[in-house]
């Protein structure tokens, strides 16, 4: 079957060589893309082809990896990609990743499409686990990666539940607490509120300083045997090589920088590493397959030679891309700057504009109530008057009664002389005539008073009614003199920048400058250390008394230790290369 199974890709590729081209599917982290390859190509061809396709310059980070046989490989560079033992099935894929890790992440990588393709990839290695990662430090983390995929926090956009279908925790994290999925996104939207004013850039910049400082991070991990058979593990980074307990991820048992390692070679399984110093003792392991020592012996190499190379001056080529980078750093702050103050005064604007409408609204409301107390002014006036009208009318009529009631008793004593009885009665009538007159006189003056009662309540309506009128003309003339009238230059024009060759021309003071920059940056770097460690202890006691203590994992106990013992991995590091070579092989061979 296995004769049979490399017949076939025997097979297929002879048939391929003999075809003018081929297709590879690049898979990146963010996207996939097809290239056709020529036959003759090798694969710095295609590497090249890729990064140009990205706009990458920092091509020293990244690889073109592949699967075969259960094995993970990378595609080399100066070998015809068909005489490599790729995949037989086309389109052949091949995955663009980091190969090799930096030092120091801030000061390495130069170009924004490198910080972002290490963002996603570390970002992905801590969510599936690869790379071990406390809880406290994964709601951190966490903050920044939302951070980097929304701006800034807004109570009024990010509503509780708009995390509900982001993956931001490790399920074993998830699985250590007694938390629901609400209280873990509010523990992280706290963390993520104090980012306000980061780019994005620097959400991913600040995420990745954090991750570099994780005991896994940068390191690829191999099962290896030493002379007496135990198995280890063996770790190769951007500092060197590390032996571990196969339980134990992190932390080395011994360590080997790369400046005390003078050479490196495998025959068969067998691997040998040749310490600076003639008098050194060689240490040798034996590694399960072939092909792990080929990829062993790759990643040793390329991170010797990145390690070697931070250590020297920088090339003009690496210089112009730095400065380049910087020049383009500073135009996107620039940007990032210009926006934020249009943003600050178009929220002002939108403020004096809500204020000034409000203002207006009330204006409108007050003369809304003038108008209405104007109105019935008016027709307390029409009331008035009209009853002055009737209350005259009445008046008028008393008064002719009256006159009609005089005429009759000057009758009455006309004809009063025709009999005693005649007398009595007319006396008699007189007397009733004349209390009615009394009575029609006192009704016609209070009738007369009252109408000259009317009468002046109707000028005093009058004049109530003048004075809503002056009321409602002050309260038009004051809304139309607070109308806003924003100033001309309140958005800032444009800004221009204007690109330059630079020169380099490092004299003592320039040096002296620069150290006492290093220097500031050092203390603040130290400052924000502090910070960052406070906030971690922080959300580490927060959610520790919701921890399940018989869900933690033996990476979780072993890191537990190492924080309460103080052992960092900068600080290990350091105190294992204190150790003698002769010391750190004899140990290895014992273990």
């Amino acid at each position: 079957m296995a004769r049979a199974l490399a017949a076939k890709m025997g097979f297929n590729s002879l048939l391929r060589k003999q075809a003018r081209n081929f297709r590879v599917r690049i898979c990146t982290m963010e996207s996939e893309e097809e290239f056709n390859c020529e036959v003759k190509w090798k694969g710095k061809d295609l590497f090249d082809l890729v990064c140009r396709s990205l706009g990458l310059w920092e091509t020293w980070f990244f690889g073109l990896q592949y699967t075969i046989k259960d094995t993970v490989a990378w595609l080399k560079m100066e070998k015809k990609i068909l005489d490599q033992e790729v995949p037989s099935e086309e389109p052949i894929t091949f995955f663009f990743l980091v190969k090799f890790y930096p030092e120091n992440i801030e000061e390495e990588l130069v170009q924004e499409i490198t910080q972002r393709l290490f963002f996603l990839q570390v970002k992905k290695k801590i969510l599936e686990e690869e790379i071990h990662c406390p809880p406290e430090a994964s709601v951190l983390l966490a903050s920044y990666a939302v951070h980097a995929k929304y701006g800034d926090y807004d109570r009024n956009v990010h509503e509780p539940g708009f995390l509900a279908e982001e993956e931001l925790l490790p399920k074993r994290v998830i699985n250590l607490y007694q938390m629901t999925a609400e209280m873990w996104e509010e523990r992280i939207t706290v963390c993520y509120a104090e980012h306000r004013g980061r780019t994005r850039d620097e959400a991913e910049m600040e995420y990745l300083k954090i991750a570099q400082d994780l005991d896994m991070y940068g390191i690829n991990y191999f099962l290896i045997r030493n002379k007496k058979g135990t198995g280890l593990l063996l770790g190769v980074d951007a500092l060197g090589l590390h032996i571990y307990e196969p339980e134990n991820k992190l932390t080395p048992k011994c360590s080997f920088p790369w400046n005390e390692i003078r050479n490196i070679s495998y025959s068969d399984k067998e691997f040998t590493i040749k310490p600076v110093g003639k008098k050194s003792n060689t240490f040798k392991f034996i590694s399960s397959r072939l092909r792990v020592n080929k990829l062993i012996l790759q990643l040793c190499i390329g991170n010797h030679d990145l390690f070697m190379r931070r250590r020297q001056v920088d090339s003009l080529e690496i210089q112009q891309l730095k400065s380049q980078a910087k020049k383009e750093r500073a135009r996107k702050q620039a940007e990032w700057q210009r926006l934020q103050r249009e943003k600050k005064l178009r929220k002002e604007a939108e403020r004096a504009r809500a204020e000034m409408e409000r203002k207006l609204l009330q204006l409108q409301e007050e003369a809304h109530l003038a108008n209405e107390a104007l109105l019935r002014s008016e027709q307390t006036a029409d009331l008035l008057a009209e009853k002055a009208q009737i209350a005259e009318e009445e008046a008028k009529l008393l008064a002719q009664k009256a006159a009609e009631v005089e005429t009759e008793m000057q009758r009455i004593k006309v004809t009063a002389m025709r009999g005693q009885e005649e007398r009595r009665l007319m006396e008699q009538k007189m007397l009733e005539a004349e209390m009615r007159a009394l009575k029609e006189s006192e009704e016609s003056e209070r009738r007369t008073k009252e109408a000259e009662q009317l009468k002046q309540d109707l000028q005093e309506a009058r004049e109530s009614e003048r004075r809503a009128r002056n009321k409602l003309l002050e309260i038009t003339s004051k809304a139309i003199n607070a109308s806003p009238v924003l100033p001309s230059d309140s958005i800032p024009p444009d800004l221009s920048y204007s690109r330059e060759n630079l020169s380099f021309d490092f004299k003592d003071t320039d040096m002296k400058r620069l150290s006492m920059e290093i220097e500031k940056e050092k203390v603040e770097y130290m400052e924000k250390s502090k910070h960052l460690q406070e906030q971690l202890n922080e959300l580490k006691t927060e959610i520790e008394s919701l921890k399940l203590k018989e869900r933690e994992t033996p990476l979780d106990i072993i890191h537990n230790q190492n924080t309460e013992q103080g052992t960092s991995k900068q600080s290990n590091f350091k105190k294992l290369t204190l150790q003698s070579t002769k010391t750190k092989v004899a140990f290895f061979e014992e273990l």
